[in-house]
């Protein structure tokens, strides 16, 4: 880590704009900006620092792959309950993952990355190496720079190490969906089953070529019974439902909806109840959709050149463009959001020089 961050402070003295790469998955998001003087490699900011198993915590580096710190987590029974598509090679790393805000399914039980982090090390553009938080988890001392980072796409310092929380893994999951050509009564499913009293890892939804679902998962020794009671709260919402046991490749489907390598991938923040329009634009569109249902997001994948419509049509929903032809995203705001005063003092604060991931984001 401390040539990392002597790497840092010899650019940022330099004036030398840098961007960080972990495993390059994500690398293309964002506004296309030139190519920048230095890019930084997290690729030997790759040890697993410390799994404490009877804490659930571990402090990472920025560069482990997620995929592999998994695994050593999976070995105890635990997880890290961050699930986002891992790209090609199941290349996505630790730090990139938390940098961009990326999550997956598992988002609706345990909250996206910046709510798994318990602490922090990054390097600034000034030479400061600075550390927040620790492995305890109700720590409320300090200032939070965890939450900070997390999301900020490299714009603001180098993240060094993580000390992330931890879950049990549950001992099974089961799955169960139901299946309509009708918007009102996959969004009807998909209320119904946010606001079950059940184990719900996860509650989705999927739209595209005229059919839709709601779907859940199920964790722990009772995951089966509970399949079955979330498959009768589908069938009473009007949906065709049906239980999968072996559920890994339904969920890989969701997380795979997320990402298109020849279409446009955009973010949609909205609201729960605004389900069922969604789908009708999406529909509309061309388009195809998976989201989380109880948090109102959705990913959204279209031609690039319905992009416009799609944000008039659900407007003021933020409309965020993530995978996409470079051309076509720099044809646009791919953040659909105006610079903002705060992020711009926050920029300022920790990256004065403004050689972090210069033009990228909105500040």
């Amino acid at each position: 880590m401390t040539a990392a961050a002597e790497q840092i402070a010899e650019c940022g003295g330099r004036g030398q704009s840098l961007r960080v790469r972990g495993g390059g998955t994500k690398f293309e998001w964002g506004t296309p900006a030139g190519d920048p003087d230095v890019v930084v490699s997290t690729a030997e900011l790759d040890r697993i620092v410390e799994h404490n198993e009877g804490d659930l915590t571990a402090i990472l580096e920025a560069g482990v792959p997620l995929a592999r710190a998994q695994q050593e987590f999976a070995s105890a029974g635990q997880m890290l309950a961050l699930d986002p598509p891992l790209g090609a090679g199941a290349g996505a790393t630790i730090g990139g993952v938390i940098a961009t805000g990326d999550s997956g399914p598992l988002r609706h039980r345990y909250g996206a990355p910046r709510d798994l982090v318990l602490g922090m090390t990054v390097a600034l553009s000034d030479g400061t190496v600075a550390k927040s938080g620790s492995r305890v988890i109700k720590n409320v001392a300090g200032y939070d720079l965890a939450k900070l980072f997390a999301g900020s796409f490299g714009t603001l310092g180098l993240i060094l190490q993580v000390v992330v929380r931890l879950h049990p893994k549950p001992s099974q999951s089961v799955s169960a969906i139901g299946r309509s050509g009708d918007p009102d009564a996959v969004a009807r499913g998909a209320s119904a089953l946010a606001h079950a009293s059940l184990e719900k890892e996860c509650v989705d939804v999927r739209w595209g070529g005229g059919e839709g679902a709601a779907l859940a998962q199920l964790g722990g020794e009772t995951a089966g019974a509970q399949a079955e009671a979330a498959a009768r709260i589908l069938a009473d919402a009007g949906l065709e439902p049906a239980i999968v046991e072996d559920d890994e490749e339904l969920w890989t489907e969701q997380r795979n909806g997320q990402r298109s390598s020849d279409r446009a991938v955009v973010r949609v923040s909205g609201l729960q109840a605004e389900l069922a329009r969604t789908i009708r634009v999406v529909e509309s569109l061309g388009g195809s959709l998976v989201g989380r249902a109880s948090l109102g997001i959705s990913w959204v994948t279209l031609d690039p050149s319905r992009i416009g419509h799609l944000r008039r049509e659900l407007a003021p929903f933020p409309c965020v463009v993530l995978d996409a032809p470079r051309e076509v995203r720099a044809s646009l705001d791919v953040w659909d959001a105006d610079p903002s005063p705060l992020a711009q003092r926050v920029k300022h604060r920790f990256d004065p020089a403004g050689v972090f991931a210069p033009g990228t984001f909105p500040v």
